[in-house]
């Protein structure tokens, strides 16, 4: 009994330490177990992943990058995408295709061959919005490589549209194009604003400013192309048997009956080719050397981009540069301040009222950088044949191009000085003042008393215009920073991001607005000329009888240069002044943002409370 109660307690004591040590020897062996095996070699990163996945081009933090040469293939890719500002560039040559020397009745309007800037500026800014949150998720680099492949894509087919004389195919290109710029837009922004944590406004405003400068590169290499590309059509002499048929002109040449136009001296001056005779050209027989030029351009866009993406390295996570302390708070000296939620904005009337101000401001430069080219050339080309040429409306486009950049850059830096409320009504005001004064320049340069003295003039109507333009790129510069100044700098971001739809309504109404006051003025000017020319001249020179003048007039056959060879000696030109109502029209809608932006006051303080119960609501809300 002894020796069984001796052995009782031993047992005891062994099972708890039996018990203890159950977990350790449990370890130990699968410790034993996974030490007998070979280590399996971790599983490497794919090509797609390491080339074009989200991490890549990111910079390893011991890495050395020069990040100021970042904003070499940052602004070079914006400048690619900002094409779409030298698009009268094109649109005049659009507009004669067929015909060449002349518009043919199968040519496209002055408004169907301008639409394609109102798709690329106004699309690429609803895609910009809509990829927005893709191209974060996925990466910078897939976002450039994807998006500048798709707009390869539309540059061909629209090469391909014009080719073959395809207005939807062509628009349908163009959207193309729009929707990849959109995918491309942000990546280069975002990566100089993570390369320069203590610069942000320089890095957003340098990259942006490339935007701007687009057309400075896209007008002149386009003329080059054209170029080299294009071939002048058949001549065929200054007088030949005319047969008129719904408003066309056909005439006998290699034993048949083919379309003809007809190009007079004054016609002939103002285009890009040397040699040419007045007279009838066959229609179909030439080209501009568009279609071949767009698309070879949109090829070497991409080979740009594309190369740019792969030299845009990344910061890496939490990049601070040599010598800058990050502020303790993230939101630096404004933390204090008050903003306004996003979902709260639509209910203010300050936001409607600034964006309003903001369209309207926009408006009149849009229609301008829309028919620069074409526009400067119908209204000075005849009164001063030897300063306004081809080469005279190219530098003119680049000109404004120029101060779309410098506006972004010049007013940004104003505004610091001056405030933005202020910088502002200097939009408003002095842009009223300014188009209200363009007609009254060219009448000023095409009378023939100021013979003297009209290049002067013409140079002060060029500077007006490109400070016009200049309110324009200073808007988009201006705006978000008084955006933080209006609803405050929490939610500016997003806030700006509904802004934009502002850009694409300013893309849309001032090209469609000034086309189609232009293309009123140019029927009553028609209209005018027709009332002081006799029928018989008319026919004889037109081989149709005035009752046909609308078909004519749609055909292209009749034009107010075709009509000027009838008229009396000492007929006004009307040409000069078919852009007189649009400007006015400009003036009378920067007033209208005048009136409206004084409407910006304070904002209420309870849409403040407003936005900060929300903010308190989704942040006490279950995950």
């Amino acid at each position: 009994m002894m020796f069984l109660a001796a052995r009782i307690p031993a047992r005891k004591f062994s099972s708890v330490q039996l018990s203890k040590l159950l977990p350790k020897l449990s370890s130990l062996a699968k410790f034993s177990s996974e030490a007998g095996k070979t280590p399996s070699p971790e599983k490497k990163e794919s090509l797609f992943n390491r080339w074009l996945g989200p991490s890549a081009g990111i910079t390893k933090p011991d890495g050395k990058v020069n990040r100021w040469a970042m904003f070499v293939p940052a602004f070079v890719t914006h400048a690619c995408l900002g094409a779409p500002y030298g698009w009268s560039a094109v649109s005049a040559s659009l507009t004669r295709e067929h015909g060449v020397v002349a518009s043919s009745a199968m040519d496209w309007g002055l408004d169907l061959a301008t639409y394609p800037m109102t798709i690329l500026i106004g699309g690429g800014g609803v895609a910009a919005a809509l990829m927005g949150k893709w191209a974060a998720k996925a990466g910078p680099r897939r976002a450039m490589v994807q998006g500048c492949s798709i707009a390869c894509l539309g540059y061909i087919a629209a090469g391909a549209s014009i080719f073959n004389h395809n207005i939807y195919a062509l628009y349908g290109s163009i959207a193309l194009i729009a929707l990849g710029n959109g995918s491309v837009y942000t990546p280069p922004v975002q990566t100089l604003i993570d390369w320069f944590p203590d610069r942000r406004g320089l890095a957003s405003g340098i990259v942006i400013g490339g935007f701007g400068s687009g057309a400075l590169v896209f007008a002149p290499t386009m003329n080059y192309l054209m170029s080299k590309f294009s071939q002048v059509p058949t001549y065929i002499g200054q007088s030949v048997e005319l047969v008129t048929e719904g408003g066309r002109q056909f005439a006998q040449y290699g034993g048949q009956l083919q379309e003809v136009v007809y190009a007079s001296a004054s016609e002939l001056s103002k285009l890009p080719y040397t040699g040419l005779t007045e007279g009838y050209y066959l229609v179909g027989t030439g080209s501009t050397g568009v279609a071949l030029a767009y698309a070879t351009i949109g090829i070497t866009y991409t080979a740009l981009v594309l190369a740019s993406s792969l030299a845009l390295k990344r910061a890496p996570p939490n990049f601070k540069p040599d010598g800058w302390t990050p502020p303790l708070n993230p939101a630096g000296d404004q933390a204090s301040l008050r903003s306004i939620h996003v979902d709260i904005i639509p209910r203010i009337p300050q936001f409607w009222l600034l964006f309003s101000t903001s369209a309207l401001l926009c408006t009149g430069g849009m229609g301008l950088m829309a028919v620069a080219k074409p526009m400067i050339t119908e209204v000075f080309s005849d009164a001063l044949p030897a300063l306004v040429t081809s080469s005279f409306a190219t530098a003119f486009l680049m000109a404004l191009a120029a101060g779309n950049l410098s506006g972004r850059v010049g007013w940004a830096a104003i505004s610091d000085k001056i405030g933005r409320k202020n910088t502002y009504n200097t939009f408003t005001i002095g842009g009223a003042a300014i188009y209200a004064t363009l007609p009254w320049l060219i009448h000023a340069v095409v009378n023939p008393q100021n013979a003297s003295i009209a290049p002067a003039i013409l140079s002060v109507f060029c500077l007006n215009t490109v400070l016009a333009i200049t309110i324009m790129g200073g808007v988009f510069a201006v705006l978000p920073a008084y955006e933080s100044d209006i609803f405050g700098p929490k939610h500016v971001g997003a806030i700006h991001s509904r802004f934009l739809l502002a850009a694409t309504a300013a893309s849309i109404t001032g090209p469609a607005l000034l086309l189609n006051l232009r293309s009123s003025a140019e029927k009553d000017a028609i209209n005018q000329l027709m009332a002081k020319i006799q029928p018989e001249a008319f026919t004889a020179k037109f081989a149709a009888d005035p009752s046909q003048l609308e078909q004519l007039i749609s055909a292209k056959t009749v034009t107010i240069p075709r009509l000027m060879e009838l008229v009396p000696t000492g007929t006004l030109d009307p040409s000069p002044f078919i852009y007189n109502s649009t400007l006015y029209t400009m003036a009378g809608l920067v007033s209208v943002a005048a009136m409206l932006h004084f409407m910006v006051k304070p904002i209420n303080s309870k849409y403040f409370d407003m936005s900060e119960r929300l903010e308190e609501k989704e942040k006490n809300k279950p995950e």
